[in-house]
């Protein structure tokens, strides 16, 4: 017996089983027709209204978002708080505008000797007779200090401060090339890039007036004077650094530094000792830290003998053996002390001097 679906004879010999296999793929369920843009009219709206048989339907309207522009919003939303947390909550701060260097302040002060300079045959019987006996050879002398951490600055950075002023302090007074009066690049170059036109200013037109004295960066002798006599320099001094504030590392740098001199060209002169006392100051900020340069901020030197009358600014010109500068002046200086220059030119103390 034929189902409901079936026809009432049956199905025709040769069709295919099942009459609504062949109209399967065109039924259309009740989700489909009621998304029909076109609908037809009732018999009665096509009299009353004289309309077309069928009108057009607005699309439906679904209710809100799609689930997918919903999820974007979503994201978008919790990418914007994210950042806007992370800018104001985040503990590593943007680094707030970086200072300019200030211009360094120097003294360079003359030691005038009360009497002859002492000379000898060598270095070694000089240095044998004065307070240089027990120093140290060239770098040697520009020792560390033991270091630690301060509330801001890691131990590896302190250690860093230290080591570039001793560089500044081993290039600045002990290199050969730098000492007679030859290239300044290698001192240069560990400074702030904020004070390489004071640098420069200072050796183009050298000037006393406590900012351009080529001698407050670096130690020079007047090549056409003098020249060293031998290969060995002492040295004897201390580094010592310090936290100023949270960014900022202070290193203060005093050494006395010995030299034998003797004048240019003549192989058989007397050797004579001139004596430098200097006192260098250093800030280093972070950048500073990790570009290796520093910023100079104060430069003291003391040196001798040296006469009250010739001009230090440019070139240091040291009385050698067997000279003399004229008596007067304030009382002797002695540049071993460890206290600060106080006058533009002193006498140099007897006892600065070697016993021959």
């Amino acid at each position: 017996m034929g189902g409901p679906s079936d026809p009432p004879d049956g199905t025709p010999e040769g069709a295919p089983g099942g009459g609504d296999d062949e109209y399967r793929s065109v039924v259309f369920d009740e989700s489909f027709v009621r998304a029909a843009h076109l609908q037809e009219f009732s018999a009665q709206e096509r009299i009353a209204d004289h309309a077309p048989a069928v009108r057009r339907r607005p699309p439906l309207r679904r209710g809100g978002l799609s689930r997918q522009a919903l999820i974007l919003v979503v994201l978008i939303a919790v990418a914007f708080g994210t950042a806007v947390y992370m800018g104001v909550r985040h503990p590593y701060q943007s680094p707030a505008a970086r200072q300019a260097a200030e211009q360094v302040r120097m003294t360079v002060v003359p030691l005038a000797p009360r009497g002859e300079v002492p000379g000898a045959a060598d270095a070694e019987r000089l240095y044998a007779r004065s307070p240089a006996a027990q120093f140290r050879s060239g770098a040697a002398g520009v020792t560390l200090p033991p270091y630690r951490s301060t509330a801001h600055f890691a131990d590896e950075q302190v250690r860093n401060a230290l080591l570039t002023a001793k560089e500044y302090v081993v290039r600045s007074s002990l290199d050969r090339e730098v000492l007679v009066g030859g290239e300044t690049r290698s001192v240069r170059v560990l400074l702030d890039p904020d004070q390489t036109g004071q640098f420069d200013e200072s050796f183009a037109e050298p000037a006393a007036d406590g900012r351009h004295a080529a001698t407050g960066w670096l130690v020079r002798f007047d090549p056409a004077r003098v020249e060293l006599a031998g290969s060995e320099i002492r040295v004897q001094g201390s580094l010592r650094a310090l936290e100023s504030d949270s960014s900022t590392l202070e290193v203060v740098a005093a050494h006395t530094v010995v030299y034998p001199l003797r004048p240019t060209g003549d192989a058989r002169a007397e050797v004579s000792l001139f004596t430098v006392r200097r006192e260098l100051h250093f800030r280093f900020d972070r950048d500073d830290l990790r570009l290796h340069q520093a910023r100079l901020t104060l430069a003291s030197l003391q040196a001798g003998p040296l006469s009250c009358a010739e001009d230090a600014a440019g070139y240091l010109r040291p009385l050698l053996a067997g000279q003399s500068a004229k008596q007067g002046g304030p009382a002797g200086t002695d540049p071993y002390a460890t206290g600060e220059a106080t006058a533009l030119c002193g006498t140099l103390a007897e006892s600065a001097q070697p016993k021959v």
